[in-house]
C-alpha cells in the first residue's frame, strides 16, 4: 500500500480524494491544489484506493468498495458487485489507514471528495459548513444520498463518531479543470475552519 498523507498532518482539517477508483477528480484537484499551496494548513490523502484509481474501477484490488467498508453499527455482508463491503468491516489496509490517521490526528471536520451527484451531502453536525460549500460550488444540500450505505464512512465518522463529515458530489460530466475555481475556494475556505 502506498497511501501518503500530505499538506499540514497538524491540521484540524482532513480531505481524501478517490475513494472510488472510477472517481479520480479529487486526487486531480487535491495535487493541483498542493501544487499551488504548498504551505497549505490542510491536511489531504489525495488518493486512498490507488488500485482503483490505475484501473479505473471503484473497487480496490481485493473487490471491496472503501466506502462501504467500515465498522458502523449497520455495516451488513453483501453480495460481491461494486458495492461489497468486504467479508468483514475494516478488512482493507486503505480503511484501516484511514481509521488510524483519524484515531492519531483528530481532526475537527473531513472533506471526501467524490462524483457524480452534484450534491454536497453531510454526516454529523456538518450542516452550517455544507450551507457555506453549497454557496461557492451552487450544488444543493443533502443529508441524505437517497440510497443505503451500509458501511460508509460518513455514517462511521460522521453519524457515529459526530465529526463533521462532508461529501462533495462532483460533477463529472465537465472537464476537471472547470472545477479547479470552487474546489480551490472551497479549500481556502476551509484552511480557516
Amino acid at each position: 500500500m502506498n497511501i501518503k498523507l500530505k499538506g499540514n498532518i497538524n491540521s484540524s482539517v482532513l480531505v481524501i480524494g478517490c475513494f472510488h477508483g472510477d472517481e479520480p477528480q479529487g486526487k486531480y484537484l487535491i495535487e493541483k491544489y498542493l501544487a499551488l499551496n504548498p504551505d497549505t494548513k490542510l491536511m489531504f490523502i489525495p488518493c486512498l484506493n490507488k488500485y482503483g484509481f490505475e484501473h479505473n474501477v471503484r473497487t480496490n484490488s481485493n473487490g471491496v468498495d472503501l466506502n462501504r467498508n467500515f465498522p458502523t453499527e449497520n455495516w451488513v455482508l453483501s453480495q460481491k458487485d461494486n458495492f461489497f463491503g468486504g467479508n468483514e468491516p475494516a478488512s482493507e489496509e486503505e480503511t484501516r489507514f484511514v481509521i488510524d490517521t483519524i484515531e492519531k490526528h483528530k481532526p475537527k471536520l473531513i472533506l471526501t471528495l467524490h462524483a457524480p451527484y452534484k450534491v454536497v451531502n453531510y454526516d454529523g453536525p456538518a450542516k452550517n459548513i455544507s450551507e457555506k460549500l453549497s454557496e461557492i460550488t451552487g450544488y444543493p444540500v443533502e443529508e441524505s444520498i437517497g440510497y443505503p450505505t451500509p458501511g460508509s464512512f460518513g455514517t462511521w465518522a460522521g453519524t457515529e463518531r459526530k465529526i463533521p463529515t462532508v461529501t462533495l458530489e462532483l460533477d463529472e460530466e465537465c472537464d476537471v479543470k472547470e472545477l479547479e475555481d470552487p474546489v480551490f475556494e472551497v479549500f481556502k475556505l476551509l484552511e480557516n475552519y
